[in-house]
């Protein structure tokens, strides 16, 4: 479940950057949580999931803040001006992040072999953004280090509160949430941008496809399987599985968007994958 959502989100970057230079960075994170909500209310009507507790609004609300909002707005500025490969792989620092908020804020406490398998695994994540950069990260790598550590957070939130609510609710009604900013901000952006005049019909077809699919796929579908692996295996066994991210998306962008991949980056994820099978075998224990 957890690698069904890797897979879905490792398409975000490059459809991103198919999707921003129309739409624009801002409005499209914009759009995509509006689309994913809406998908989120027809999920609702049609199978009328339990109604959040009180006490489950708070988390849920953080949760659609981050993931609906700070990460899409992050990578979309990113994705301005670094190749979605390179973005990837600075996104692959998610999971040594998702361990921390996992140990500090839900008790899971794992062994010191695990966080040095982490450990390890980041650093090459690093050591390989700093090789694809010439030696240095880009101005825009500090939009990624904020969307990865947002989206970090979010996942720890919503993989401790899927345990007792599931994952497929804990998305539902976190974008159902993130509607009530969304929606009047979106219609605001669509007005600015002449859709009440039809304008929307002359847009390119790949980028309208690009967003449609980062809506319904990484934003809502992927988080579904995501957050119930998380809930399922622990938030910080089953982040590890994240550090195969950065090298799917390299994958992807040589196939969408004509970015090189070379034997180098085959190299760095086929040992970043023996890291994440080593990290999986690391004991992590929870503590009430």
């Amino acid at each position: 479940m957890g690698m069904i959502g890797i897979v879905t989100f490792s398409l975000t970057l490059p459809a991103t950057k198919l999707a921003v230079p129309v739409f624009g960075a801002i409005p499209s994170a914009f759009y995509r949580s509006s689309i994913a909500g809406i998908i989120a209310i027809i999920y609702v009507w049609l199978y009328k999931p339990p109604v959040p507790k009180l006490k489950d609004v708070l988390p849920l609300s953080i949760i659609g803040l981050l993931i609906a909002f700070v990460f899409p707005v992050g990578i979309a500025i990113a994705m301005k001006d670094l190749p979605s490969a390179h973005g990837g792989v600075v996104l692959g620092l998610s999971p040594l992040f998702t361990a921390f908020f996992a140990t500090i804020r839900f008790g899971e406490r794992p062994s010191v072999a695990f966080w040095l398998t982490a450990i390890a695994g980041s650093a090459l994540v690093v050591l390989f953004s700093l090789y694809e950069g010439g030696g240095s990260l880009q101005i825009s790598d500090i939009a990624l280090i904020i969307a990865a550590v947002s989206a970090s957070y979010g996942y720890a939130e919503a993989g401790n509160l899927a345990q007792t609510m599931g994952g497929k609710e804990v998305v539902t009604w976190a974008m159902v949430l993130s509607l009530v900013p969304a929606i009047p901000v979106s219609i605001y952006f669509a007005y600015q941008a002449g859709w009440h005049d039809f304008a929307l019909l002359d847009l390119p077809y790949v980028a309208i496809s690009a967003l449609l699919f980062v809506s319904i796929f990484p934003a809502y579908i992927g988080n579904v399987y995501w957050y119930s692996a998380l809930a399922l295996g622990g938030i910080s066994h089953i982040g590890q599985v994240q550090l195969l991210q950065p090298f799917l998306t390299l994958i992807f962008a040589s196939f969408l968007l004509t970015e090189s991949i070379t034997m180098t980056n085959l190299g760095f994820a086929l040992v970043v994958l023996i890291i994440v099978v080593i990290g999986k075998k690391m004991r992590v224990r929870r503590v009430s």
